[in-house]
């Protein structure tokens, strides 16, 4: 038998056997090709230790002098609802673009000093605003606070004549009617948070007390043309609906003052909607206002 031969007959025995054991593995009985390899390590993630992005000022949230960020709001909405200026609100915590807020960021509502000490004199409510009583003191309670940014105006003295007497209110303000026109919806701290006011168009609004101008402009939703006063550190007032505003951001006005124009402004008809708010919270006018 030659080399050639021998070399043929061995590569057709290889491939036989080769050919036999895959046959006997695909069989019936067959076993386990076991995987001698190492595991591979997968890491494995737990939402509840997952890093979560917090909204910024997180760890004030229920603090007093603070106010948590809900879903619509803008920071004109909260200056109305803490009672502030919204500009002091945007100073008090470095807001470059007032507008790019987010929901759950936890802002400062109160000026430094005053919420060292905001714990001491009161119960903040759900959002860590303050509420303190106050009396026939109050006026000296209204006085700026050292350090804040806001430039609302001190209560100013009743006029030495008055026409009529002041009523005794815990604002320590004098305060006279926006408009003389009936009240065609009352107070209601749901449904109504003021009083809405019937007129003209055109008919003058009257600057309800002392104080200084804190918003103008329409960008509040359902309040059309809006003027927003503060007169001390305690109240505000709102001028809803107008169709011409006639005073500007900062400017000082007084009692009987001339602010604005009636209209319909965002309204089914002319009107003027009027609130007075304490420390942002809606109170019912006519315990201020004076008897008609």
């Amino acid at each position: 038998m030659t080399d050639t031969t021998r070399r043929s007959g061995l590569v057709v025995l290889l491939l036989s056997g080769a050919l036999l054991l895959a046959a006997c593995g695909t069989g019936p009985g067959t076993a386990p090709v076991e995987d001698r390899r190492a595991p591979v390590a997968r890491p494995v993630l737990d939402p509840n230790t997952a890093a979560v992005k917090q909204p910024p000022g997180f760890e004030n949230a229920g603090k007093p002098g603070y106010y948590t960020v809900k879903p619509g709001e803008t920071l004109i909405r909260i200056g109305l609802e803490t009672g502030q200026n919204w500009k002091d609100i945007a100073a008090w915590n470095n807001l470059e673009q007032p507008n790019q807020i987010s929901v759950g960021q936890v802002l400062r509502v109160l000026p430094p000093t005053a919420a060292l000490t905001a714990a001491a004199a009161g119960t903040p409510d759900g959002n860590g605003v303050v509420t303190r009583p106050i009396g026939s003191g109050s006026v000296a309670a209204t006085q700026v606070q050292p350090g804040q940014t806001s430039t609302a105006a001190r209560p100013a003295a009743a006029p030495a004549a008055a026409a009529t007497p002041e009523p005794a209110n815990e604002s320590g303000l004098s305060w006279i009617w926006p408009v003389p026109g009936p009240v065609i919806a009352g107070f209601d701290e749901v449904k109504n948070k003021g009083l809405d006011l019937g007129g003209t168009a055109g008919e003058p609004v009257l600057a309800a007390a002392d104080g200084r101008v804190v918003y103008v402009g329409a960008g509040l939703r359902g309040y059309g043309n809006l003027i927003i006063l503060k007169h001390n550190n305690v109240y505000l007032t709102a001028y809803a609906h107008n169709k011409t505003l006639l005073v500007k951001e900062d400017q000082a006005v007084r009692r009987g003052q001339k602010i604005a124009e009636m209209g319909n402004s965002d309204a089914d008809r002319v009107k003027l909607h009027f609130e007075v708010r304490r420390q942002g919270k809606p109170v019912d006018p006519t315990k201020y206002l004076p008897p008609r």
